[in-house]
């Protein structure tokens, strides 16, 4: 089994000891490099190709959020994981909408850190229930008119099969989950996640579930009953 590469990127010298002895413990798991702040990033990442970048929101010159701008607009950019100590709306969607994959809290427990990794070199986003509460929110908040609209707008891309498909990355469904629900392979589902993704210029599939909430979709499964 290829090991995940991994870089990690926090301004605070004991973080990135502790996450490295914790990280570099999991037999799947390389840690292929570190920095200390995120102006060192898109560098690292040329010399280093990790499949995933754990990286610290709050640094000193460039912050993680910058940094994950900048490094998701590259193409083949790794996956980003923020580190944070909090959660902050308007950092949570600026920074899925830049393309993290996902969000971990500094005191989550070590083996869901490493699982945290894991599941997003595979492709699933991490999201804890405070920012999927969040998201609800913003969806329902100031300006969330216009917001549906052009995320209506933007869908119309987007076939019948590709449509349900999307919804229910929205939900929070894994493939497996999606393939039982709509009665088709996990290989086709991934294959309409990729369509999805390429008709409307996603990185990944927490930016699906954000052009989901804003087009108001899963709050009609809520009124349907489903």
């Amino acid at each position: 089994m290829t090991a995940i590469r991994l870089l990690l990127v926090d301004d605070d010298p004991l973080v990135r000891a502790g996450l490295s002895f914790m990280l570099g413990g999991a037999d799947d798991i390389e840690i292929v490099g570190e920095a200390a702040d995120g102006s060192e990033v898109e560098a690292l990442v040329d010399r280093t190709r990790p499949d995933v970048v754990l990286m610290d929101i709050r640094m000193p010159s460039v912050d993680g959020l910058t940094a994950t701008e900048r490094l998701r607009g590259r193409k083949d950019a790794p996956q980003v994981v923020l580190l944070t100590t909090f959660h902050a709306d308007d950092q949570v969607l600026r920074a899925l909408r830049a393309g993290a994959a996902g969000f971990v809290l500094k005191d989550t427990p070590p083996a869901e850190i490493v699982a945290a990794v894991r599941r997003v070199a595979a492709g699933d986003p991490v999201l804890s229930p405070t920012v999927t509460r969040q998201l609800m929110d913003h969806a329902a908040g100031a300006a969330a008119d216009t917001r549906r609209t052009r995320a209506r707008e933007r869908l119309t891309a987007l076939n019948d099969r590709e449509r349900e498909v999307a919804v229910a990355v929205g939900r929070g469904l894994s493939n497996a989950d999606i393939a039982a629900g709509l009665f088709m392979s996990v290989a086709t589902v991934k294959t309409h996640v990729s369509r999805v993704l390429a008709k409307l210029d996603l990185n990944n599939r927490v930016q699906i579930a954000l052009l989901a909430y804003d087009a108001g979709l899963l709050e009609e499964l809520g009124d349907n009953g489903h």
